[in-house]
C-alpha cells in the first residue's frame, strides 16, 4: 500500500426542495465515483434537499420525502464499496438539524450534526435549525428515519453527534464538520483531529463573493497545516436558488497546508473531482513534530470523542496515486511569481545569516569562484551581505584557482564577474603546486583518478584557508544541499568552510536563484555573465577539457541527474517515505522524462551515496537552514555515520513492475 485514499468530491445539479429528483442525481454521482475506484465520496451539504429551501424546512413533506429519499441513498450504497457523506435535514427529539450522513454498504454508520449555525447577513440558517450541541441524546434508531418495515431493512442504534470519528477499512480516521464550522474560532476539525482524525471532510453549502474563493482557500489550507490533517472540501452549486445568492459548487483538498488540487470554474456544478489524498504525508508529520502531541495531550481531553468503526466489505483502499500531484521539482515554485518571490526571499535570508558572522568576526570574507553555480551564488550572497553592513566591497577576496580542468567559459566567467561586482579580485593558478604534491605522495600526474581529483579540491582550500588567516578574514562555503546529500565534495576541501551559505539550497534552485537575481538587476551590469553561468554544464571541472577546451567531467553523468536527486533527497527527508513509495511518485512525476530503470537506477544510487557519504555531513560547517529539508548535524539530520542501507536498497530490488 503506498497510504493514499480516493476522496470524490461530488457535486450534482439539484431542484430546490425536491428530493427525488436530488436522489436521482446523487445516485449519478455515486455511479461516476465508483468508476474512478473512490474510496470516500462527500456530496455538499443538505444536498438531499437543497440548501435553500428556507421556511419549507418546516414543512413536514419536505422533511418526510427527505428521509425517503435518504433511505433509497442508503440502499443504492450497497452496490458500491466506498464511504458516503451525504447532507440532509433531520428531526430528532422534536429538534431539527442540518446533518452529515456517513453511509457505507447498506448502513448509516454516524450523523453529524452542524454545530455552529450562521445567523447574520445573508445568512438564517438558525431559523431552522439547532447545533450539534443542544442534542439531547448520542444515537437514534434507524427506524426513526426510514420505515424499516416498508423497506425490510432490519431496525439498528445510529451514533448522533458533532464529535464523531470514523474509522474507514483500518487504514484512516475522519471527521466531519459542516460549512461554518470551519468559519469559527475553534472549528470541531480542532478537537477531531487532536484525537485522531487525519482526515476533515466539509459538507459546505457556501455562496459566492468577490474574493471569497480565495479566502476559503486559505482558510482550508491552513487548517490542514495546524491540525496536520488532510482536509477535503465540497460545496453547493449553482442550481440553488439564485433569489439572493449564489453558490459556486466550489470544492477542493488541502494536505498539511498545500492546496491538492480543485475545480477550476469560479461557478460550477454537475461535476466529480478526484483526490488522491497522500496519508502517509499527515502520519508522518504527526510522528515528527512533537508540539502536535502536545496539544494533543493539553486540549485532546477537553472534548470527548467517539470513535465509530466502519465495517466494509473489505479492506481494499482503491487509491493508488494516479489523482495525486507529484511536482518534479519540490523545492522549485511552480509559477513564476512564486518563483521570484521564493527566491529573492532565500537570497535575503542567506546574506542576513552572513551579516551576522561578518559582524561577529569584523573581519573580510574569502571565496573561491569557478564560474560554476554554487560559488557564484555564494559570491552574490556574500557582495549583497557585505554592501548592506555599508562596507567596501573590496572587503570580499574573490579567488579564482584555476587548475587541469578549468574551461575558458568557466575561467572567463568567474574573472567577468568579479570584476563586474567590484570586490577584491585574486587568481592562484595551482597547477604546480598539485603537481608537486603528487611527486611527493608518489601519485602519477597521468593517472586520473580520485587521487588527481582530491589534490587539486585539497589544494584549492588549503590556500582559501591561508588566504583568510593573512588576511584576518574567514572563508565562505559554496557546496549546496545536493552536494551534501550525495557527498558530492572532497572531505575537509570543498566540504570545509567557516560558513556554509548554500547548504541548505539544492542545485535545483540554485539555478533560479542565479536567474532571479539577474532578472531583478541587483547587482548592475551583470545580467549576462550570470545567464551564461546558469547556462554551463554542471561540473567540478577536476578533469582536464577535451581538444576543444569543453567540459569533459559532467557531474549528473557521475551521480545522476539533479532534478531526480532533488526529487527523491525531498521525500527521503521531508516525509520518510520507503523507496517503493519514491519509485512510484518519481515513476508519475517524470514519466515523459525517463523510463522506469534509469529512474531505478539513480534511486539506488541515491541511498548507496546517501548512507556512506553521512560521515562527511557529520562535520558540516555552520550555514542557516533555510527550507524544510536541512542536512546539518546540529539541526534535522542526525544519522550515524556507519548506518546500513541494506533495508532500503532491498525493498527497491524486490519491486518486480508497478
Amino acid at each position: 500500500m503506498l497510504d493514499y485514499i480516493r476522496v470524490v468530491s461530488a457535486v450534482p445539479d439539484i431542484a430546490v426542495a425536491d428530493p427525488c429528483f436530488n436522489t436521482k442525481k446523487i445516485a449519478e454521482k455515486m455511479s461516476e465515483a465508483a468508476e474512478k475506484n473512490a474510496d470516500i465520496v462527500v456530496f455538499p451539504e443538505l444536498c438531499v434537499t437543497g440548501y435553500t429551501c428556507g421556511d419549507l424546512f418546516f414543512q413536514n413533506s419536505l422533511l418526510k420525502s427527505s428521509d425517503q429519499c435518504l433511505a433509497e441513498i442508503v440502499n443504492e450504497s450497497r452496490r458500491y464499496d466506498f464511504a458516503l457523506a451525504v447532507g440532509a435535514p433531520l428531526e430528532i427529539c422534536g429538534q431539527l438539524y442540518n446533518c452529515a450522513f456517513v453511509i457505507t454498504n447498506g448502513v448509516i454508520n454516524g450523523i453529524v450534526p452542524k454545530t455552529f449555525i450562521p445567523n447574520y447577513n445573508e445568512y438564517y440558517e438558525r431559523r431552522w435549525f439547532s447545533s450539534a450541541s443542544e442534542l439531547k441524546t448520542t444515537k437514534i434508531r434507524f427506524s426513526q428515519i426510514c420505515d424499516t418495515e416498508e423497506s425490510g431493512e432490519s431496525d439498528y442504534d445510529i451514533p448522533v453527534g458533532g464529535n464523531l470519528i470514523f474509522t474507514y477499512k483500518n487504514f484512516v480516521k475522519f471527521g466531519i464538520e459542516i460549512c461554518e464550522d470551519l468559519w469559527t474560532p475553534l472549528p470541531p476539525s480542532t478537537f477531531l483531529t487532536l484525537n485522531g482524525a487525519e482526515l476533515i471532510l466539509n459538507l459546505s453549502a457556501s455562496n459566492e463573493t468577490i474574493a471569497k474563493r480565495a479566502y476559503r482557500r486559505s482558510l482550508i489550507c491552513g487548517k490542514s497545516a495546524s491540525c496536520l490533517c488532510a482536509y477535503v472540501y465540497t460545496s453547493a452549486g449553482k442550481c440553488e436558488s439564485t433569489q439572493d445568492l449564489i453558490f459556486s459548487g466550489h470544492s477542493l483538498a488541502a494536505e498539511n497546508g498545500i492546496l491538492v488540487n480543485e475545480n477550476k470554474k469560479t461557478v460550477d456544478t454537475n461535476y466529480i473531482l478526484t483526490f488522491d489524498i497522500d496519508m502517509g504525508k499527515i502520519k508522518s508529520d504527526r510522528k515528527k513534530y512533537k508540539t502536535f502531541r502536545d496539544s494533543a495531550s493539553v486540549y485532546g481531553n477537553m472534548q470527548k470523542t467517539d470513535e465509530i468503526i466502519i465495517n466494509s466489505k473489505n479492506n481494499t483502499i482503491h487509491a493508488d496515486g494516479k489523482f495525486a500531484y507529484a511536482d518534479k521539482t519540490p523545492f522549485v515554485p511552480s509559477s513564476e511569481k512564486d518563483r521570484l518571490e521564493r527566491c529573492m526571499s532565500i537570497f535575503e535570508m542567506q546574506a542576513t545569516g552572513l551579516e551576522k558572522r561578518i559582524k561577529v568576526t569584523g573581519g573580510k570574507t574569502v571565496i573561491g569562484v569557478s564560474g560554476g553555480l554554487d560559488s557564484t551564488l555564494a559570491l552574490l550572497v556574500t557582495a549583497y551581505a557585505m554592501k548592506s553592513l555599508g562596507r567596501p566591497l573590496t572587503d570580499v577576496i574573490a579567488v579564482t584557482l584555476p587548475c587541469f580542468g578549468t574551461t575558458n567559459r568557466t575561467y572567463s566567467n568567474a574573472l567577468k564577474l568579479m570584476t563586474l561586482l567590484g570586490v577584491t579580485s585574486r587568481e592562484v593558478n595551482i597547477r604546480e603546486a598539485c603537481a608537486l604534491h603528487c611527486r611527493d605522495i608518489g601519485h602519477d600526474i597521468e593517472k586520473l583518478d580520485v587521487t588527481f581529483e582530491n589534490v587539486q579540491a585539497r589544494e584549492r582550500t588549503q590556500i582559501l584557508m591561508d588566504i583568510a588567516c593573512e588576511e584576518g578574514g574567514f572563508v565562505v562555503g559554496t557546496g549546496d544541499l545536493s552536494e551534501l546529500a550525495l557527498g558530492w565534495c572532497t572531505y575537509n576541501a570543498d566540504h570545509m568552510s567557516m560558513y556554509g551559505v548554500n547548504s541548505s539550497i539544492p542545485k535545483t534552485l540554485i539555478k533560479w536563484m542565479i536567474s532571479c537575481i539577474a532578472k531583478e538587476g541587483v547587482f548592475e551590469n551583470c545580467a549576462d555573465v550570470l545567464y551564461d553561468i546558469t547556462d554551463t554544464p554542471i561540473s567540478p571541472e577536476l578533469l582536464p577539457p577535451d581538444e576543444n577546451g569543453n567540459i569533459t567531467q559532467e557531474t549528473e553523468n557521475l551521480v545522476g541527474p539533479y532534478i531526480l536527486n532533488d526529487f527523491f533527497l525531498y521525500y527521503v527527508l521531508r516525509y520518510g517515505f520507503s523507496p517503493k513509495k519514491i519509485y512510484c511518485l518519481a515513476l508519475n512525476a517524470f514519466k515523459d522524462d525517463f523510463d522506469s530503470e534509469t529512474i531505478m537506477k539513480w534511486l539506488k544510487t541515491f541511498y548507496k551515496r546517501f548512507f556512506s557519504q553521512q560521515f562527511k555531513r557529520s562535520c558540516l560547517p555552520d550555514g542557516v537552514k533555510i527550507g524544510s529539508v536541512c542536512l546539518s548535524p546540529r539541526g534535522d539530520w542526525r544519522m550515524p555515520s556507519d548506518a546500513s542501507c541494506s533495508v532500503w536498497l532491498k525493498e527497491l530490488d524486490n519491486i518486480n513492475n508497478i
